[in-house]
């Protein structure tokens, strides 16, 4: 293990670099430039330059997700986020309640479940209207056209959850004319099975996209068996150059088997899952102004067997809930003069649902709750030449349990040269108690108080060698309070606002594109807790190398993990590296083989306690483009 350390750590001290993920027919020799313009919505509500944003947001594009060929969008973005880390237990599906992985952390906040880190779709909330928490199987590969991840609290523009940061899947949009269809099948190890379909239409002032998949394992473990059906629509118009429309559907239901710990098997613990999104929109983009008014409503449907262990009778009842969650977003941003941009924004959210426990003969009812949300905010932008860009803003948010919340944020950007830029950033997060904490099982309490942190941040960056080199390097400082633990009260276990958090960090990117063939990755995050979390990783370092020519695209990474705390009473640590490798060859223009290996060197080792990850994992299949 010590050799595979220093290994890793003197590639990543002679490479230092971090791939820029681009299509095939885009590829270009050192010795042009690269265009860096990166345009990210997710900061700001309008599309903007980031190199103008005093916040850190990672891009992972489309060809970085397609390339990987996973069929969730997690693992993916373990590798390429530096501070981002989700658990898992298997090598297909997350599944839910106890025994659950799929829990998501951003520098050290977020947790299982993952509260305080908020995911979106095109902008829209994902969470369960009860529970409070995002779905990790929902968030599958063939939804995204690219993803935006917001290091750092966004809670100015997005409100509760955004406390950490925020995971925004961007959908596909296109405005030329094409007509095209992807199908891709794999099968691989403990007879594993992963299809996906996908239509796209863009005709005219209209578009579409249709997607379906299929997916299934039997599992590296006895009764550990996971299958998923999922579908995907989105549909748009173009009345003109300046108004648009889109409206989307998205389901997917899974049946999820936990065989529980190692040390504490479980029997019959299984999950019938399902979750809903739609959503509509109605977008203007106007020479000084730009906004939007957009309507989004998630539900879902679970139905849990708890199991039961040897030597204990079967539960007579089975755990049910539906919930929902429904909301309206508003927002217009104006340029008033030159190097302004003022956005207004307002937005409504409803959520709750009703849980029950269902006998033979009766119903046991857990919760029927339901809450409000509705917030309105203000952001502005201020460039004063090109060089120093200021970006400051408000929320005022009410919660019709606990009140009131203030949220400022301010930033700079400074430009120090054509290739180099400093950023500074200070910005308050928050998070709403949800109606679990609140009313659900015996740890509840009505009396709860929003969590709260305040996250401080110096980055620099600069790109060099006619932009085929590039390095990035972040400093954090999280000083949080009010963090909802549960601890045993006058003899019975309750949630309380007793918890604190105290994180600081460094995070690198750096890339270097040494031709058109060959690319170098690398990201590292350290992170520092003085009230040390599960799956916050202490180190975290991914080295990839990338070859593409003619027909063939092979790709390898490193992926190293030290202080991954899978316990902290009593305190347990892991430490594993893992070794990827993946390869295509193009057989015909239409046809693409390829294959994937994971965990090459047969680590041992778990990230939820008691759920040993499998060893090395083999998948392998065809890609069809017509």
């Amino acid at each position: 293990m010590r050799k595979q350390i220093i290994y890793i750590i003197l590639i990543s001290n002679c490479l230092n670099t971090y791939v820029f993920g681009q299509n095939k027919k885009d590829s270009i020799s050192v010795k042009k430039s690269y265009n860096l313009e990166e345009v990210v919505i997710t900061g700001t509500r309008n599309e903007t330059d980031i190199r103008h944003l005093p916040m850190t947001v990672s891009i992972v594009n489309n060809e970085q997700i397609r390339s990987r060929y996973e069929q969730s969008l997690l693992p993916v973005l373990t590798e390429l986020v530096p501070g981002f880390f989700t658990t898992s237990r298997g090598l297909l599906g997350y599944g839910v309640s106890t025994g659950a992985a799929g829990g998501m952390s951003l520098r050290g906040v977020g947790g299982s479940p993952t509260a305080g880190l908020l995911v979106l779709i095109d902008g829209h909330p994902q969470y369960m209207g009860l529970m409070g928490h995002p779905i990790a199987d929902a968030y599958q590969s063939m939804l995204a056209d690219r993803v935006e991840v917001l290091r750092g609290p966004a809670s100015v523009l997005y409100g509760s959850n955004a406390m950490g940061g925020v995971i925004n899947i961007v959908t596909p949009v296109k405005y030329q004319d094409e007509v095209n269809s992807n199908v891709r099948i794999s099968y691989g190890s403990y007879n594993t099975l992963m299809t996906e379909g996908v239509n796209r239409l863009y005709k005219g002032r209209f578009s579409s996209i249709v997607t379906a998949s299929y997916n299934r394992t039997d599992g590296h473990r006895k009764d550990m068996k996971f299958e998923q059906y999922g579908g995907y629509t989105k549909l748009g118009y173009n009345f003109s150059n300046i108004w648009k429309t889109f409206a989307d559907v998205n389901i997917t239901h899974f049946n999820a088997s936990n065989p529980g710990a190692v040390t504490n098997l479980v029997l019959d613990n299984d999950s019938r899952i399902t979750r809903g999104m739609a959503s509509f929109s109605l977008e203007n983009n106007y020479r000084k102004t730009s906004g939007a008014l957009k309507f989004f409503y998630n539900w879902g449907r679970h139905n849990i067997n708890d199991g039961y262990k040897n030597g204990e009778l079967p539960k007579d009842y089975k755990f049910n809930s539906k919930d929902l969650m429904l909301g309206i977003t508003w927002y217009q941003s104006i340029n008033l003069f030159q190097g302004n941009r003022i956005t207004l924004g307002i937005d409504y959210q409803h959520f709750g649902g009703d849980a029950w426990n269902q006998f033979a003969d009766k119903r046991m009812d857990i919760a029927d709750k339901s809450e409000n949300e509705i917030a309105g905010y203000v952001s502005m932008r201020q460039s004063l030449g090109h060089s120093l860009t200021f970006d400051i803003g408000l929320r005022a948010d009410h919660h019709s349990v606990t009140g009131t919340e203030w949220i400022p944020q301010g930033g700079l950007a400074l430009q120090l040269s054509r290739s180099s830029e400093l950023k500074a950033m200070i910005s308050k997060g928050f998070r709403n108690p949800t109606i679990r904490e609140l009313y659900m099982f015996v740890p509840q309490n009505p009396d709860l108080l929003p969590e709260r942190l305040i996250n401080y941040e110096l980055s620099y960056s600069q790109r060099l060698l006619n932009n085929t080199f590039s390095y990035g390097l972040n400093l954090f400082y999280i000083n949080g309070d009010n963090i909802i633990q549960t601890l045993p009260v006058n003899g019975r276990p309750m949630n309380i606002n007793t918890g604190k958090i105290e994180n600081w960090g460094i995070e690198t990117n750096v890339a270097y594109q040494i031709n058109s063939s060959w690319k170098i990755s690398t990201n590292y995050s350290w992170l520092r807790m003085v009230y040390p979390v599960v799956a916050a990783p202490k180190h975290k370092l991914y080295v990839g190398v990338n070859y593409s020519k003619g027909k063939w695209n092979v790709s390898t990474g490193l992926q190293y993990v030290n202080g991954l705390y899978t316990s902290v009473t009593p305190e347990k640590e892991e430490c594993f590296t893992l070794w990827n490798l993946r390869g295509s060859y193009r057989l015909h223009p239409r046809i693409d083989l390829f294959v994937r290996g994971e965990n090459l060197l047969a680590q041992r080792y778990e990230i939820n306690v008691g759920y040993p990850l499998p060893k090395a994992t083999c998948m392998g299949g065809i890609n069809l483009n017509f």
